[in-house]
């Protein structure tokens, strides 16, 4: 079964930049779509963005629209989460996951099958 790991959390200061990666391990993402989730402290697993296969459609959540983006790349079996414009209310835990088939879009986490461990990103004010 595949593994995904997630790297590049951290702490940054309001407006600033990060960019996180997920990488599989054991196997490949396939042709199917990768997503991002995030979970603040004390609410529920929060869908993101996710990415087909191709690269060539995305689809992301109204509250990181326009400043986050998901891109892909299929060889090094890796897939990055440029957040820009970060504000105090993205701070998570962020979480790759593999979607279940690239038939739709996957945008709930029953969608989606094998998960990362997550990395935690803290945007101070």
């Amino acid at each position: 079964q595949v593994q995904l790991v997630e790297s590049g959390g951290g702490l940054v200061q309001a407006g600033g930049s990060l960019r996180l990666s997920c990488v599989a391990s054991g196997g490949t993402f396939g042709r199917n779509f990768v997503g991002w989730f995030r979970q603040a402290p004390g609410k529920e697993r929060e869908f993101a963005g996710t990415i087909s296969w191709t690269g060539d459609h995305t689809y992301y959540s109204d509250s990181i629209k326009g400043r986050f983006i998901i891109s892909r790349d299929n060889a090094k079996n890796t897939v990055h989460l440029q957040m820009n414009s970060l504000k105090p209310e993205d701070t998570a835990v962020y979480y790759c996951a593999l979607g279940s088939s690239w038939l739709y879009t996957p945008k709930v986490p029953n969608d989606y099958t094998s998960w990362g461990q997550g990395t935690q990103v803290t945007v101070s004010s």
